[in-house]
């Protein structure tokens, strides 16, 4: 990929990608994470997917290390891989790309195609983690607030999805910190999701329509 699109996004938007052999730099400084299949990313200006799809790459090579000699667990680890990384975009056909790049690495691991339900679950669940936004409003473009689902792996192939507002969350160092009036409240009794939803299988995932509060937008 070209280090930018054209002149007039660099001045206006500032929007200038970073080279591959710096991204693999860059992520080596927490190879760890990168390697494990749950730890949760958020790129905050996502672009077309320079990090992210490096480290989904990164995280299916846990999976298939790991889960490799069983369908059933590869496919459900591998989602659950794509359920921990999150963008935020603020150029239309960026996001549209990132979605699609990330999408086609995860389509590729597995070997899927378009009909099948696990393809069709991915690509919602990027639609819900992959946001057109502004990281610095924390709001989408029809200017409502920024929300993002909370991914987990409940086993025997359902998972779990908690809602939370970006906003909310970003406060979380500031309500621990020691001074704070809220130390000594856990965080739990703070940040508390917005929605919290029935397990879901993959089949379920699949058939969901990417309409939510993103979509809509959460006002104030």
């Amino acid at each position: 990929m070209n280090d930018i699109k054209s002149k007039q996004r660099v001045a206006d938007h500032g929007e200038v990608f970073t080279p591959a052999w710096m991204v693999e730099a860059m992520l080596d400084l927490v190879k760890d994470e990168t390697e494990r299949i749950d730890s949760r990313f958020l790129e905050p200006a996502c672009g077309s997917g320079n990090f992210l799809v490096k480290i989904v790459q990164r995280k299916l090579a846990a999976v298939e290390l790991k889960y490799g000699k069983s369908d059933f667990e590869r496919r459900h680890y591998a989602l659950l891989g794509l359920m921990c990384i999150y963008g935020i975009e603020l150029l239309a056909d960026n996001i549209a790309e990132c979605r699609a790049n990330v999408l086609e690495i995860f389509a590729e691991y597995l070997n899927l195609d378009e009909a099948d339900d696990c393809y069709r679950a991915a690509s919602y669940v990027l639609s819900q983690n992959l946001i057109h936004g502004d990281a610095l409003t924390m709001r989408i473009q029809e200017d409502q607030a920024i929300t993002f689902a909370e991914w987990g792996y409940l086993g025997k192939g359902r998972f779990q999805r908690r809602d939370f507002r970006f906003d909310s969350l970003t406060l979380s160092s500031t309500f621990s910190a020691e001074d704070s009036l809220f130390a000594h409240l856990g965080k739990h009794e703070i940040f508390m999701p917005m929605k919290i939803y029935p397990p879901m299988t993959v089949s379920d995932l699949a058939a969901a329509k990417p309409i939510d509060s993103n979509a809509k937008g959460i006002s104030l």
